[in-house]
């Protein structure tokens, strides 16, 4: 056999074989229409070799500190005992002081920081008043670190004159730099992925490097180590301007930040497993109330240039549903209107995930949708028949999973991301007030356990009252492109069965417009809504 002739062979049999189950998922939906799947993934192989072998390098640059470290491995402890690789647990125990819980991840973590530099102006006296950003190609230290066994994600800020060199811009503030590192990758009919241009500054440094615009985002993928990697900068691919970043003015920086990428550590740990896609258990009892239309069964006409839903059948997580109490209503807030049904706070649910925006999803027709799914509360019924009381300002929207919080003071959105060894995925909070969610400490490194308190359902946008009262909920998925959005109206389905511990009923065109009740039998804390509900003329 010639050489990597053994890789093509094992690449081609994988290939086949994936393209074997996505004909067999695609037979199995069809037969049972409503059946909900959870999603496959690929686990990848992390060559640690190769990361010793550039980490030996980076080290050696800096000689004062090249002997400090122990390059060869301790075969007296078991393989995945940290110990086995000493030059990782020293590199580990000078980043941690800045980078938390960095031994966590399970792939190599390049970051722009430079651990020699820093550990020879340790050496050569240096007072330790200098700023990190000095070892850090001037980005400020850190906003964001999380690491796990799935691998890990950072964000970084370069601030306006910044880095001898870079070329003026017009954006005013700073910008913000995100990179991801994962071992492991979701499996999505994606025609619209593994797109983009070299880079060719950097192609003798990234030899796969693609760079492409996607869903908000400028996108630098690449793999090394086998793990695969993607930088991003959200921008607009316009005209630059003070108050907003055009994706032209992020290249220099994004190409300034892959420029000083190292290894600034991780851990060898046991190797990942594919994750095969399954049937999912749901409640055996039906609901005698609960219903909900398709998947991709959008309002008509309110899709991008009037175009329809996209049908997903897939729950991409089993999660806890985002509000803390049943009824709950997944319905349009901003075409409500033209829905026949009972209102906002009826039955049957109706997917918005396609609902027309300027957001870019690669999942709706078009390019273009609402990137999620809106929640109502149930009105609070009435005062009286020994009902506990009920403010319709205080219905409490908890998380969905044990998770860490990635959210900045300034940022409207709160996400929660889930980094496992089965998973590597994120879902995101709109229209809670800001303020509070800063009183209440929900920040960037908070650590949620499932079904906590994090919020109540608000309405802001930019301002309080800025829309109508509901949660925004969506999820993001990591690939080989970087973080995507997907729908999430099966994974919210798929939750709220279990939060009432009874089955829905999926209803066709046909029938749905037919009214239906919306109280539920159980659990016992459920809340009565208020039927007269319905009659709000809000758009957002």
């Amino acid at each position: 056999m010639p050489p990597g002739g053994e890789a093509v062979g094992r690449t081609g049999f994988r290939f086949v074989s994936l393209l074997l189950a996505s004909l067999s998922l695609l037979t199995t939906t069809s037969l049972a229409a409503d059946e909900f799947r959870s999603p496959s993934l690929t686990a990848l192989r992390v060559d640690w070799r190769a990361a010793l072998d550039q980490l030996r390098t980076e080290i050696n640059s800096r000689p004062q500190v090249a002997g400090d470290f122990i390059f060869a491995p301790r075969r007296s402890v078991p393989r995945y005992d940290p110990r086995a690789i000493p030059a990782l647990v020293q590199l580990n125990a000078v980043s941690s002081q800045f980078f938390t819980g960095i031994a966590r991840s399970a792939v190599p973590v390049l970051l722009p920081f430079d651990a020699a530099a820093y550990l020879e102006a340790q050496r050569s006296g240096a007072p330790q008043s200098l700023p990190l950003s000095r070892y850090q190609a001037d980005f400020n230290p850190v906003d964001m670190f999380d690491a796990g066994p799935a691998g890990y994600s950072a964000s970084f800020s370069f601030e306006p004159g910044a880095g001898d060199g870079m070329p003026s811009r017009l954006f005013a503030r700073a910008v913000e730099v995100q990179i991801t590192g994962s071992a492991l990758i979701y499996d999505i009919a994606d025609p619209t992925g593994g797109k983009g241009e070299p880079v060719k500054p950097l192609a003798a440094a990234y030899p796969d490097l693609r760079r492409f615009i996607r869903e908000g985002y400028v996108r630098y993928a690449f793999t090394r180590f086998g793990v695969a990697y993607v930088v991003s900068i959200q921008c607009l691919d316009s005209v630059a301007k003070p108050r907003r970043l055009a994706c032209k003015e992020a290249y220099p920086v994004a190409e300034r930040f892959l420029k000083a990428l190292r290894v600034a550590g991780g851990q060898r740990m046991r190797p990942l497993m594919d994750v095969a896609s399954n049937v999912l258990d749901r409640p055996a009892g039906r609901s005698a109330d609960f219903s909900y239309r398709p998947s991709g069964d959008i309002i008509p006409n309110t899709g991008y240039r009037k175009q329809g839903g996209h049908p997903d059948v897939m729950a991409y997580a089993q999660i806890r549903f985002p509000l803390e109490k049943a009824p709950a209503f997944v319905r349009s807030q901003s075409y409500g209107k033209r829905d026949r049904n009972d209102g906002l706070t009826a039955y049957p649910w109706r997917d918005n995930f396609c609902e027309s925006r300027s957001f870019e999803v690669w999942q709706c027709a078009g390019g273009y949708g609402h990137q999620g799914e809106d929640i109502r509360a149930a009105e609070c019924p009435p005062p009286g028949e020994g009902r506990a009381s009920c403010d319709p300002k205080q219905r409490a929207v908890v998380a969905v999973r044990d998770a860490i919080v990635i959210r900045s003071a300034r940022d409207q959105a709160a996400t929660l991301e889930v980094n496992s060894r089965t998973e590597h995925i994120r879902f995101r909070y709109m229209h809670m007030n800001p303020q509070t969610m800063n009183a209440d400490g929900l920040v960037n490194g908070r650590i949620v356990t499932e079904g906590e308190k994090i919020g109540v359902v608000s309405n802001y946008l930019d301002h309080p009252a800025g829309t109508s009262m509901h949660l925004h909920f969506d999820v993001q998925l990591f690939t080989r492109d970087g973080w995507i959005w997907v729908s999430p109206y099966i994974t919210l389905v798929s939750a709220y069965e279990r939060l009432i511990r009874a089955r829905g009923r999926e209803v066709g065109p046909e029938i749905a417009g037919t009214p239906q009740p919306v109280a539920h039998a159980l659990p016992d804390d459920v809340i009565k809504p208020d039927l007269r509900e319905g009659s709000s003329g809000e758009e957002n």
